[in-house]
């Protein structure tokens, strides 16, 4: 007599469980050292100034001078955080600040008031982006290579229309942006400006698809061109934000400086990398953070200002600001080893 097939039984819940948690959380959790550590940082470098100078470091006057320094080169980094982010590189957005700040402020176009210099400026700025993107995405150049030569022509083209002279701003409703009246419960125009790009770029790179096909792009373009991402759509339209942040960034400076020359954004360029480099932000791409970007900003322009407060030379800022890139980098390139 043949025995009854007992019907097969299900082991599913007899399998080892291999105790590794999903890898989001793995992920996650370096994020989130990784800003705890950039608080840190942050943090120490205050009290530092707090000691070195306690009466001007810790003053409100200063506190604001330190937020809106920082909030021009910050829009330059978001914009270079998303680049960066996708495998490539700018290094024209210093020249491309100069070249909207100058075309921003000449005579003709201040005729047409707050409106002509703002629309100017992020003209300017778009139309710089846009030609990058052309030539990388469509005309297969190196990054390095397009935006460097966009470096050179826009700093030549900005010598060029100012002559090699400051053109003064004359429009009371730019310049009176700069002003203590206008600032908002204490906190400058520029900073609430810096905030909502800020805000934008972390709610694009973190809520939308655009984000996601950026960073799929820079982990593994070919696997990501694959999956029906159009890669170089995807690139062209990185490097208009990065020319759109440029020419905000260019308004910013107008209203903080009050005028217009060919010198503006001078080495914006390796200030913005830095700064995406010490967030987190890998030159590889695939990887980065808003938040870790924008802390890296406050980090430097914090050291800036203790330096200055303390009488300290440019030449000992830049060896400082090169040692914590070079220790940015090694710290990446261990974290990465060990992943």
């Amino acid at each position: 007599m043949t025995q009854p097939v007992s019907p097969p039984r299900d082991t599913t819940d007899k399998i080892p469980s291999t105790g590794q948690p999903p890898a989001w959380r793995g992920l996650l959790a370096r994020a989130d050292v990784r800003t705890l550590s950039l608080l840190g940082v942050l943090a120490a470098l205050i009290v530092v100034g707090g000691i070195t100078k306690p009466d001007e470091f810790l003053d409100t006057r200063n506190l604001q001078l330190v937020l809106t320094q920082g909030s021009v080169i910050g829009v330059v980094t978001v914009g270079m955080t998303f680049v960066i982010m996708s495998g490539g590189i700018d290094l024209s957005v210093g020249a491309i600040v100069a070249l909207a700040s100058v075309w921003a402020t000449t005579v003709a176009t201040q005729e047409y008031g707050f409106a002509g210099i703002l629309f100017t400026a992020v003209l300017v700025g778009v139309g710089c982006g846009l030609v990058n993107g052309l030539l990388i995405a469509y005309g297969g150049m190196v990054p390095f290579i397009a935006t460097l030569a966009m470096l050179a022509s826009a700093r030549g083209l900005a010598l060029q229309i100012t002559d090699g002279k400051t053109q003064i701003v004359t429009i009371d409703s730019v310049l009176d942006l700069g002003e203590r009246d206008a600032y908002i419960l204490g906190v400058p125009p520029l900073v609430l400006v810096f905030a909502v790009v800020t805000i934008i770029g972390w709610l694009i790179l973190n809520r939308t698809t655009f984000g996601r096909r950026t960073v799929a792009v820079g982990g593994n373009a070919e696997a990501a061109r694959l999956a029906g991402i159009d890669v170089r759509r995807q690139r062209l339209y990185l490097y208009l934000l990065s020319g759109l942040c440029c020419g905000i960034a260019a308004f910013l400076l107008i209203i903080l400086s009050g005028s217009g020359q060919n010198t503006n954004g001078n080495l914006y360029e390796l200030d913005a990398i830095a700064a995406a480099i010490i967030g987190g932000t890998l030159l590889s791409g695939g990887r980065g953070t808003i938040v870790g970007s924008v802390l890296g900003v406050l980090i430097f322009t914090t050291i800036t200002n203790i330096f200055a407060l303390n009488n300290l030379q440019s030449d000992v800022q830049q060896i400082a600001k090169g040692a914590i890139i070079v220790a940015a980098v090694l710290v990446q390139r261990r974290t990465a080893s060990t992943t």
